[in-house]
């Protein structure tokens, strides 16, 4: 049940700094859906006025910005949002015209898209540090990044599609999936070097991205027993007290599909 319900997390959350494919959910944080009261994360109170964090807790884009901030010892709000339709009202089309998730509210400061997020707390807050400063391994963590957003999870689509029972695609399109699947991660183990992590020996943003998708690959039949330094990759994030705290869990999974399941039959019905 639980690797059933996460491909719904890989085809219904879709990348949102993407173009390759399209983000088919609509969300409301102000009417028909609960909110959760906002939480401070952080043990630190070094920033004077708490940043909010409106989010959902089985996006990988909404993770990869919570994880970054959790690491970068910030002081913040998370705001759950629910997926449940709505999208269009007024108070959310103020925030974010685009009407996705994650939004980053700092002060008077509104940031849409995960990655100009990460971007904007690096710049804004840069200790500690998440970007490298040298060239190479620059590249290496922003390849990590698109790569992840462009090509790894565009990829497992039809692997999602074929598991979630919404029709078996041709053969030919789930084996193109897996050797697409396998292509990343030969290129992401040929960029892992004898550091710890993506060309550093600290937490990068490659981690914050890839590292909200990798680690899971299991639950849609994709080994890494042939990526070693993938898998030991892997073993030392989720062994980081931010992934561990940000991990969802079986109830949020099953009650993501109950309300999108409720709000596709609204949908068809109407």
């Amino acid at each position: 049940m639980r690797s059933h319900i996460f491909l719904l997390y890989l085809t219904s959350i879709c990348p949102d700094n993407s173009g390759s494919y399209k983000i088919d959910y609509s969300l409301n944080i102000f009417s028909n859906a609960r909110q959760l009261n906002p939480q401070h994360l952080s043990l630190s109170t070094t920033t004077a006025a708490a940043m909010k964090l409106y989010h959902t807790p089985i996006s990988p884009n909404s993770r990869r910005v919570w994880i970054a901030l959790l690491e970068k010892n910030l002081d913040f709000e998370l705001v759950e949002i629910h997926l449940t339709g709505d999208n269009l009202q007024p108070e959310f089309v103020a925030i974010n015209p685009f009407h996705r998730i994650p939004v980053l509210v700092d002060d008077d400061f509104t940031v849409v898209e995960s990655l100009a997020i990460l971007d904007y707390l690096e710049t804004k807050y840069p200790e500690p540090a998440m970007l490298p400063k040298e060239p190479k391994d620059l590249a290496v963590v922003r390849m990590v990044e698109l790569v992840t957003v462009n090509e790894l999870l565009p990829g497992l689509n039809p692997l999602s599609s074929e598991k979630m029972g919404w029709g078996t695609p041709p053969a030919q399109e789930i084996a193109k999936a897996k050797e697409k699947v396998n292509t990343v991660l030969t290129f992401f183990e040929g960029l892992l070097d004898d550091r710890p992590f993506f060309a550093s020996n600290t937490v990068t943003f490659a981690e914050c991205v890839a590292g909200t998708v990798v680690p899971l690959l299991s639950w849609v039949d994709v080994s890494l027993d042939g990526y070693p330094k993938i898998q030991a990759w892997c073993d030392r994030l989720m062994s980081r007290p931010s992934w561990q705290q940000t991990q969802f869990t079986e109830a949020d999974l099953a009650a993501f599909v109950s309300r999108r399941q409720k709000f596709l039959a609204q949908s068809q019905a109407s």
